[in-house]
């Protein structure tokens, strides 16, 4: 599973509680208490989210972008509208011109990876 790194701000307060907790075994660190508060979170809105991938019809998860999805879009005419709520890849032997030439926009909740060149072509497509 990849993750990325935040930042957050805490007073000392809410840290220390974080601490307390941690001491008295119900979690076994800081960032453990705080993926467990996060995910709760989304959990209690699971219903909120769930509609809101629906209505703007997001791909959830996983989302990688071949070089061979990309070429039968070219082959076809079509020009791609990617929306994604996680991760999104795009193959490394896809080159600058074919994205430019089929992905039309990219809208990411979450990560986008691809090579700094893929980017760079289509960058005023990235929401």
């Amino acid at each position: 599973m990849e993750t990325e790194k935040i930042t957050i701000n805490l007073g000392p307060v809410d840290l220390g509680r974080i601490d307390l907790l941690v001491q008295e075994g119900f979690y076994q660190n800081r960032t453990d208490f705080i993926r467990t508060a996060i995910r709760n979170q989304i959990t209690g809105h699971a219903g909120e989210v769930s509609r809101a991938i629906d209505r703007h019809m997001l791909d959830l998860g996983l989302r990688d972008v071949t070089r061979q999805e990309l070429e039968a879009a070219r082959a076809a005419g079509e020009r791609l509208h990617i929306k994604v709520v996680g991760l999104m890849r795009i193959a490394a032997d896809v080159t600058p011109d074919l994205a430019a030439a089929t992905i039309a926009s990219i809208t990411v909740l979450g990560t986008l990876q691809a090579s700094r060149d893929v980017k760079a072509a289509i960058a005023d497509r990235i929401a």
